[in-house]
């Protein structure tokens, strides 16, 4: 464990663990940044005042002074960014004059997931006319406009639950009818599979590392949230060694890099509900380059999924059952399932969990970094039920 003030760390404990961990540059940075900037000012509220005049000198630099901007409104949901939607009456490029639905998207001063506007910018641009996600516009990553990095894109019809569904926190536990299932799961199982059949050497992702077949995706990955355990944990916990020397040793091989969402799941795509139709895949902060089996494996997570009405039947994600998830998607993506590299990453789904729990989501509550501080305290809570799954993936070997 790093001996050093976490809360104001000095310049020389910054330099040591960016030479201790190498991650990609854009997540160095962004992780720089935010140790740099640790011993500075709480999370400061902002009003719809403030983030329209903000968005809204973003949007003059791109495209003049010939726009309006109109009901402004907070959108829920999401434990780790603020959402603003608004109405923007503009002209597009070539395009007669309309007005658009709209949504700003920021981060807090330090977030449950420390993530890169630059990167969601991307992914959410090369994505288009692959799976479905909103249409994106323009990014302020070093906050020139804005009080916090941010990113506006279009905003999409959809819900990320039906009204008669129950669920907990963040989209976890949500609870479906059989028929929503039947609807869904397909759409589910098909979108990922795109996204992971797509030749990512052939998408316009200048931030992120293209990592060639073999260890330097998982390499990348492992130094990454290590890196962010040793910033952001008040206590060592011995599991958490365990697990991270654990997934060091067993490092598979990755024969495709590919894509990855990085946070797959129930809650993190919108639906209509008058067609059960999936309108956009939301949330791709943590996309990367790496194994299809890490989506796979935080999808299958214990913590998004459930029991079908029978009491036996497990639901990836509430949507579908374990056995069949796993074939359609190989069906789907060309992909083989290899058991033995997706349980090294069901453990590692494991692991970072419990970074975030234990480490970030405690560290941004202690220092009120977040507006999200009653959720991260949620989060902290489930902590030690995330260890004890842990502790089984890691018993099974």
């Amino acid at each position: 464990m790093l001996e050093t003030d976490k809360d104001r760390p000095a310049p020389a404990a910054i330099a040591a663990l960016r030479a201790r961990f190498a991650c990609e540059p854009e997540i160095d940075r962004i992780l720089t940044r935010k140790l740099e900037q640790r011993a500075g000012p709480g999370y400061l509220h902002r009003d719809l005042a403030t983030l329209l005049a903000g968005s809204a000198a973003l949007i003059r630099e791109q495209v003049g002074d010939d726009f309006t901007i109109s009901d402004a409104r907070w959108l829920t949901g999401g434990a780790s960014k603020l959402q603003m939607a608004f109405t923007l009456g503009w002209t597009p490029p070539g395009e007669p004059r309309r007005n658009s639905a709209m949504v700003l998207r920021m981060q807090p001063a330090e977030s449950v997931v420390e993530s890169s506007r630059r990167r969601e910018y991307e992914v959410l641009a090369a994505m288009q006319g692959i799976v479905p996600v909103p249409p994106v516009y323009w990014v302020d990553d070093e906050a020139r406009h804005l009080p916090y990095p941010a990113i506006i894109y279009g905003f999409v019809d959809g819900v990320t639950k039906p009204r008669d569904a129950t669920s907990q926190a963040s989209g976890m536990g949500t609870q479906l009818a059989a028929h929503w299932r039947d609807s869904l799961g397909p759409q589910f199982v098909s979108a990922i599979a795109r996204v992971h059949r797509t030749d990512v050497a052939r998408l316009p992702l200048p931030s992120y590392e293209k990592h060639a077949p073999g260890l330097d995706c998982i390499e990348r990955t492992l130094n990454h949230w290590e890196r962010v355990w040793e910033e952001d944990a008040d206590e060592d916990v011995p599991l958490m060694r365990l697990a991270c020397a654990w997934l060091r040793r067993h490092r598979p091989a990755c024969a495709r890099p590919a894509l990855l969402h990085g946070d797959y799941r129930m809650g993190n795509f919108l639906f209509t509900e008058h067609d059960a139709r999936i309108t956009a895949i939301l949330d791709w902060e943590m996309a990367r380059i790496g194994d299809p089996h890490a989506d796979l494996a935080w999808a299958m997570n214990p913590a998004y999924g459930l029991r079908a009405e029978d009491g036996k039947t497990w639901l990836v994600a509430g949507l579908v059952p374990e056995r069949e998830f796993l074939a359609r998607y190989q069906d789907e993506s060309g992909v083989r399932v290899d058991p033995a590299t997706l349980h090294y990453y069901r453990v590692l789904c494991g692991w970072v969990q419990g970074v975030i729990a234990l480490g970030t989501a405690w560290r941004i509550a202690h220092n009120a970094k977040t507006h999200q501080d009653v959720l991260m305290a949620w989060i902290v809570g489930i902590g030690p039920k995330l260890l004890a799954e842990l502790r089984a993936l890691l018993a099974e070997g």
